[in-house]
């Protein structure tokens, strides 16, 4: 990375011009030399995470209007995000997870759009501890039964985050639709040794267990971003939220 190559050029150059040239005690050049690594790391990371978060706060910004533009309009709006976000992978050199981090976001706006083959190769390069994006490539692989690389995604995915609710039921889920069901009551087990108590998880534990399917419907929109409900079942829950909004509406009337 261009941060970290010129921050220990330049304190090698330091360390050289007072130990070499002004004949300092190689301790005290060595001190003065870590000293501006230090600061040239930190000041160079300060002005392109600012370059970045004005670039991602910019198309989140156009993002937020689709609550009250048409569904063409929405499309126009993701892909103008992503035409914004890809300004910010120049940066990617330059200092250490900013690819990664950009390719996620990138890689969910395809992914939220559905064009999942768009997708892919943003998320295979995004950031693990982002285990949103990392949960979107193991159900792109869980869709494409790509098995293997379905497991080792969420196991990647874990170790990143060990403690999201989400991503322990997700996982089980995905196991259980590739046609292991007893792989996902361990995954849910693990996941309550991990979050002990959790609602969610325990209800999905217990369904299972009877020989039923989970109900992800807990999680709320969380879940349904993964586009593993049927659109008719995606369609019923955006019309119940409709509804409700405007009952809502109605009683504060």
């Amino acid at each position: 990375m261009y941060n970290i190559i010129i921050s220990v050029a330049l304190a090698a150059i330091t360390y050289a011009i007072l130990a070499l040239a002004a004949h300092l005690s190689w301790w005290i050049a060595a001190i003065a030399a870590v000293v501006v690594m230090l600061a040239c790391f930190l000041l160079i990371s300060r002005m392109i995470m600012k370059k970045i978060e004005a670039i991602m706060s910019g198309a989140m910004k156009d993002l937020q209007t689709q609550k009250v533009t048409s569904k063409e309009m929405q499309t126009q709006l993701v892909d103008k995000a992503i035409k914004e976000l890809h300004e910010a992978l120049k940066y990617e050199k330059w200092q250490v997870y900013v690819g990664g981090q950009v390719n996620s976001s990138i890689g969910m706006l395809y992914y939220i759009k559905r064009d999942f083959n768009s997708a892919l190769p943003y998320l295979q390069k995004g950031f693990f501890k982002n285990w949103v994006t990392m949960g979107m490539l193991g159900v792109y692989y869980l869709k494409k039964n790509k098995h293997e690389k379905m497991k080792e995604t969420f196991d990647k995915a874990l170790l990143g985050t060990p403690k999201e609710s989400l991503l322990w039921a997700l996982y089980a889920y995905c196991l259980c639709e590739a046609g292991s069901n007893d792989k996902g009551i361990e995954m849910l087990e693990r996941g309550l040794k991990k979050i002990p108590g959790d609602e969610q998880l325990t209800a999905n534990l217990a369904l299972l267990r009877d020989g039923k399917k989970m109900k992800m419907s807990g999680y709320g929109e969380m879940w349904y971003q993964f586009h593993l409900e049927s659109q008719a079942t995606l369609q019923k829950q955006q019309m119940a939220s409709m509804t409700g909004g405007m009952r809502r509406r109605i009683v504060k009337r």
